[in-house]
């Protein structure tokens, strides 16, 4: 007697396969018997294992809903752009400013959940984002609330008002829902006084951290000389005089802002450090020290021409690697998929399973969440098959 089609079991194969645990295999495959996971390994042990399942070939991942884990989700309604660093700031996030608000959040969170995506971590800007996004039920992950700040002699009372500001928020969190964390915004926008005071008081209180650092090349020869492209684009009214007064040392030859960081003591809170893209090998080997994840948005760094993250060297030094899209206005688009699909571009020879492994598991880890499971007696869902080639 033939099984009737609807209840015959389903073998999907695919070019990687991660199932939340361990390493991804490349190619894998799942079986699923109506609604349910029966089983998931190696192809052949699977046909073998289960003869009378049709067999049906997915050209490309299987794996958890990936994780967006760096955005900026108020700059949703700004028009992409691909335009070089020191020209895309003005002539896109300064053009488009009257853009950036509340209403591009939600938008972008609207988006977010439609994808399905596995988590967020978000950087509010505007109070008023965290006031809209905190309350919802169809998102996990982080909003990390924005911090600046380049006067030294201003730190005491901007902390004062982020750490009321945050403790309020922090009474609107839900268990399993979005949570507060800080984001002092990088080394040079954020006064070492204040940068000590943000990461010592997040360390205290268990809060995430995400710290932009080493996204430019320009980054590097600010630390080293004090000057240069990011220093003469600044608005002076915002900084004071010299550079030295905002981290606090003189700058020097061989100085990074990694180990600038390091050396204030910021590393010791374990902060998730975005972009870093133009590091040393002394850089990485310090945030490996730390045990800091680090988020890449590809994308984003490519379109802006800020350089390539070295993947390989973080993961030879053991770090752990997560993905983000950065803001739509340089990344195009909230699908991590895409972001997926894009590395393994410029990626040609990392194992995929490590882009796939990163978009998932890495930025679970990132936001401090759980990351979901693919295992015999777990729910199915076709959501599971991203539309993306992989290898």
């Amino acid at each position: 007697m033939t099984m009737p089609d609807a209840l015959t079991p389903r073998l999907l194969v695919c070019d990687v396969l991660y199932t939340g645990m361990g390493g991804a295999q490349s190619p894998g495959a799942v079986v699923v018997a109506g609604q349910t996971v029966a089983a998931t390994g190696a192809p052949d042990a699977l046909r073998a294992a289960y003869p009378h399942a049709r067999e049906e070939r997915v050209p490309g991942v299987i794996a958890p809903p990936p994780v967006n884990a760096h955005t900026h989700l108020d700059m949703s309604d700004y028009a992409f752009q691909a335009l070089p660093y020191f020209r895309w700031l003005p002539e896109v996030v300064i053009a488009q400013r009257k853009r950036r608000g509340v209403a591009g959040a939600v938008a972008g969170a609207d988006r977010l959940a439609a994808l399905g995506a596995g988590g967020v971590g978000d950087i509010v800007n505007i109070p008023g984002v965290m006031d809209a996004l905190l309350p919802r039920e169809d998102l996990s992950g982080v909003l990390y609330a924005e911090v600046l700040g380049t006067f030294p002699e201003q730190a005491d009372e901007r902390f004062a008002a982020v750490r009321a500001q945050v403790e309020a928020w922090r009474r609107l969190e839900r268990p399993g829902g979005l949570r507060v964390g800080l984001s002092p915004h990088t080394p040079f926008t954020v006064s070492h006084r204040l940068m000590r005071l943000v990461t010592d008081y997040a360390a205290g209180e268990g809060l995430p951290l995400q710290i932009h650092v080493a996204e430019h090349p320009a980054e590097g020869e600010l630390f080293e000389t004090g000057g240069g492209p990011l220093w003469e684009h600044r608005l002076p009214a915002y900084y004071p005089a010299d550079f030295a007064e905002i981290i606090g040392r003189a700058p020097e030859l061989g100085l990074t802002p990694v180990r600038y960081l390091d050396e204030l003591g910021v590393l010791a809170a374990r902060p998730t450090l975005v972009h870093m893209v133009n590091v040393t090998s002394d850089d990485i080997a310090r945030v490996a020290r730390a045990g800091s994840p680090v988020v890449t948005c590809p994308r984003s760094n490519y379109h802006l021409g800020c350089g390539t993250f070295p993947w390989t060297a973080f993961a030879v030094a053991g770090v752990e690697v997560a993905l983000g899209t950065d803001s739509v206005a340089s990344g195009e688009t909230l699908d991590v998929r895409d972001e997926v699909q894009f590395a393994q571009t410029i990626y040609p020879t990392l194992d995929p399973r490590l882009i796939v492994r990163a978009a998932v598991k890495g930025g679970h880890r990132v936001l401090g969440t759980s990351t979901p499971v693919l295992r015999r007696g777990e729910a199915w869902h076709e959501s599971s098959i991203w539309s993306v080639r992989a290898g």
